[in-house]
C-alpha cells in the first residue's frame, strides 16, 4: 500500500492507495480545518480527487455538518451517508472520507429512486458498498426504525446478489443513542437470529450516536463481500486486551480480516476505554480513556502483524468538542504517524465514555 499524508493540491487530505489485480483503491480523508468554512472541505476533497485519474467514487460518508450536508454531493452516483453533530453542538469537528476505484467497472445500486449502493469485483471477490440507508416509515417508534433499517440493508443486499453473511462491516449512527442503545440491540440481536447471523460471521460494526439531515432515528452503511475463490479468508479477529462483545449483550466483532493473495485488511470495530471485564475504565478523564483505547487498537493491529503505518482510514468520536485535542497529545507523545482520521463529536453508546476510534488498516503482501 502507497499512503500519503497529505495530497499536493489538498492540505489538510490523506491519501492511501491499495494497488491490486489490475485494479487501485484510494482512500481519501479530508478534516475541516479551524480557519475555514467547513463546507470548504469538499473543495478539497475534489482537488484531491484530480490526483486520481479515472477514479471512480464508490462510497461517500460526510461527517459533523448540519445544513451544509443534505447539498455537499447532490446528483452522486454512489452511496452517501450524512450525519451532523450528535454531542453539545460545539463546532467545527467535522470531515469527508470516499472510497475510489480504478481500472473496475462499478454498478450503482437505486432503491426507493437514489443511490444507495457500488458494486465492483476483481478476480479474487465482489464488493458491495452500503449506505445512506434507514427506516420506510420515520414516524415508526425508535424500535420499529432500526428494524426497518435492517430490512433495508437486506432489500439492498439482494439487489447487490448477496445476503447478511457477506457483511464485514457495519456503521449504525442512531439519533439520542442513550435513550435506547439497549432497545437497539435487543432488535439487532432478533434480526441477527432470524438470519443466522451468529452461525456464521458477526460483523465488525461501530455503533455511535449522532443525528442526521432525515432526522431518523438510524442512519447505516455497510460493506459486504463475496468471495469468489478459496484464496479469499474472511474470519473474526478478537482483542488481546478486551471481552468479547457479545459478553455483554452487543452483537458485533471486535475486528474482522479479509485475507487475499496480494493483500491483508483489517477493520477494528468502534473502540472505547472498555477493560477485560466489560466495564468502563477512567470515567471523568479523556486523556486517560484516550491511551487505554489506542493501547487496545494497537494490540489488535499487532496480533495481525500491523501497525499505525498500515491504517488507511479511521473516524475518532468525541463525546464534548473540547476533549478532540487529547487524541493529538497521544500521538505525538507516542510518535505515531499522522493518522488518517476524520474528528468528530458525537456521542458514545455509554454516558462515561468520552472517546470511541475505529480504524481501517491495510498489509501488502
Amino acid at each position: 500500500m502507497v499512503t500519503e499524508n497529505t495530497c499536493e493540491m489538498a492540505p489538510g487530505c490523506h491519501l492511501a492507495r491499495l494497488a491490486r489485480n489490475g485494479c487501485t483503491e484510494a482512500f481519501i480523508t479530508v478534516r475541516a480545518l479551524p480557519d475555514r468554512a467547513p463546507e470548504e472541505m469538499f473543495g478539497r476533497l475534489k482537488a484531491c480527487l484530480r490526483d486520481q485519474p479515472g477514479a471512480r467514487i464508490v462510497r461517500e460518508g460526510i461527517l459533523g455538518l448540519g445544513r451544509a450536508a443534505p447539498d455537499a454531493a447532490a446528483g452522486a452516483d454512489w452511496p452517501v451517508t450524512r450525519v451532523a453533530e450528535g454531542g453539545d453542538g460545539a463546532f467545527p469537528l467535522a470531515g469527508v472520507q470516499v472510497q475510489a476505484v480504478t481500472g473496475a467497472p462499478v454498478r450503482s445500486l437505486r432503491m426507493d429512486g437514489r443511490v444507495i449502493g457500488s458494486v465492483f469485483e476483481d478476480p479474487y471477490a465482489r464488493y458491495a458498498l452500503l449506505g445512506g440507508l434507514g427506516p420506510r416509515d420515520p414516524a415508526q417508534p425508535r424500535g420499529g426504525q432500526a428494524r426497518q433499517t435492517f430490512e433495508a440493508m437486506e432489500a439492498a443486499l439482494r439487489l447487490a446478489g448477496m445476503d447478511f453473511s457477506h457483511v464485514v462491516r457495519t456503521w449504525l449512527f442512531l439519533d439520542e443513542i442513550l435513550a435506547w442503545y439497549r432497545e437497539f440491540n435487543q432488535v439487532r440481536d432478533a434480526f441477527f437470529t432470524s438470519r443466522g447471523v451468529y452461525d456464521g460471521l458477526v460483523p465488525a460494526s461501530t455503533g455511535i450516536g449522532a443525528r442526521n439531515p432525515a432526522g431518523t432515528a438510524v442512519v447505516a452503511e455497510l460493506l459486504a463481500i463475496q468471495p469468489k475463490s478459496s484464496r479469499v479468508r474472511i474470519r473474526s479477529v478478537p482483542s488481546p486486551l478486551q471481552c468479547p462483545a457479545l459478553q455483554y449483550h452487543s452483537s458485533f466483532s471486535r475486528a474482522v480480516e479479509v485475507a487475499q493473495p496480494d493483500h491483508r485488511r483489517l477493520f477494528i470495530s468502534g473502540t472505547a476505554g472498555i477493560g477485560p471485564d466489560g466495564r468502563s475504565a477512567h470515567a471523568g478523564d479523556v486523556d486517560a480513556q484516550v491511551a487505554l483505547t489506542m493501547k487496545v487498537v494497537a494490540a489488535i493491529l499487532e496480533s495481525q502483524g500491523m501497525d499505525w503505518a498500515d491504517v488507511s482510514r479511521a473516524i475518532a468520536y468525541f463525546k464534548h468538542a473540547r476533549d478532540a485535542a487529547a487524541l493529538e497529545r497521544y500521538c505525538v507523545a507516542q510518535g505515531l504517524p499522522p493518522l488518517p482520521a476524520v474528528l468528530t463529536q458525537q456521542d458514545i453508546c455509554r454516558d462515561e465514555l468520552l472517546f470511541e476510534i475505529e480504524v481501517d488498516a491495510v498489509r501488502q503482501e
